[in-house]
């Protein structure tokens, strides 16, 4: 999983960056010796707190992320099947990746894919917020009711929505079936063939982004914080200068939830590109017609079924710079929205 280890990367460096402050020190005479411009690094206590607490993930991070990853950068120029001793090949893997029909189709699924799903994604965990950030009674059973889906491991997930899926026995075949039942229907049309979810390519892209929509439980947390970190008397301000609902909502929260709202596009772009390998695994397997071999997915498939690990290296660093050159863009965005610096 390039895109994961790459956003837990990123993540552990911005950790990092914004815990430890560098500061220029003028210059002093101390002890005898004289220091001009030297740079050191002034850990406050609360940030040393924090850096016990990370150490062991950041141990566990370098240890079992971080060094297989650097690990694969070689394989990608070897033709190596486990079997027989690696043979250098040079740029060879990647010089196929351009005559790869499959690779291209792959990376054109997951592309489609993060630019619906991501914009989904996002939008409906700041809706869940907006809803439900009152401090009523009642709203907390609905908040954990949002978050549950977050918590279930993604094998178990994806056998879920495989029964929700089934064109036989269904509860979502059912529902359509109640569709199609009517003479002249636009959601199913009269004699539309049952349970198409998994069997049309559309309908399986369709299927693979409503799985996704329904574990946004983080980033509702991260938003619904957010909001509560907003002061009420801004908002009686603005209702008293006779700005409506909307205006708020445009004008005071989505400025002020804008740098929750950039980590969580983030955060997003490279969780669906994890997540698009278990469901392409488990509820689609790549299909039907090839729909959902998203590029994880089609990485996965070389390396165990066709024994070509150093092809799927090459893709997975292809993959990896990827990932990273669409992070880099919507950072490059953030810099330009509202004037926001995150450099």
């Amino acid at each position: 999983m390039a895109s994961w280890r790459l956003g837990v990367s990123v993540l552990t460096f911005y950790v990092l960056r914004f815990t430890l402050r560098p500061t220029r020190l003028r210059l002093t005479r101390f002890t005898g010796i004289w220091y001009a411009g030297a740079t050191v690094f002034r850990i406050p206590q609360y940030r040393k707190h924090l850096l016990i607490m990370l150490a062991p993930y950041i141990l566990g991070l370098s240890g079992l992320v971080l060094l297989p990853t650097l690990m694969t950068a070689p394989i990608a120029f070897v033709d190596f099947d486990a079997l027989s001793p690696p043979r250098p090949v040079g740029l060879d893997n990647f010089r196929e990746m351009r005559r790869d029909d499959q690779f291209w189709n792959g990376l054109k699924a997951s592309l489609i894919l993060l630019l619906i799903a991501v914009p989904l994604r996002v939008c409906g965990a700041l809706l869940l917020a907006l809803l439900l950030r009152a401090r009523q009674w009642g709203f907390g059973f609905f908040r954990g009711v949002a978050y549950l889906p977050t918590i279930i491991p993604d094998v178990a997930y994806a056998l879920v929505w495989l029964y929700i899926f089934n064109p036989l026995y269904g509860p979502l075949n059912s529902i359509s079936q109640m569709f199609a039942s009517g003479a002249e229907n636009e959601l199913m049309p009269a004699g539309a063939p049952p349970g198409i979810w998994l069997t049309d390519p559309r309908a399986a892209q369709v299927a693979i982004m409503l799985m996704l929509m329904f574990t946004v439980g983080e980033g509702f947390v991260l938003l619904l914080a957010g909001l509560h970190e907003i002061p009420g008397d801004i908002y009686d301000a603005a209702a008293l200068d006779g700005a409506s609902g909307f205006d708020q909502v445009t004008r005071i929260t989505l400025p002020l939830l804008a740098p929750s709202l950039i980590l969580l596009t983030v955060r997003d772009t490279i969780f669906v590109l994890e997540a698009s390998f278990v469901a392409a695994t488990i509820v689609t397997l790549g299909g039907p017609y090839y729909a959902t071999s998203y590029l994880p997915f089609w990485i996965y498939q070389n390396v165990t079924d066709f024994q070509r690990f150093g092809y799927g290296a090459a893709m997975t660093w292809v993959l990896f710079a990827i990932t990273l050159a669409v992070v880099a863009v919507q950072f490059w965005v953030a810099r330009r929205w509202r004037g926001i610096q995150y450099a």
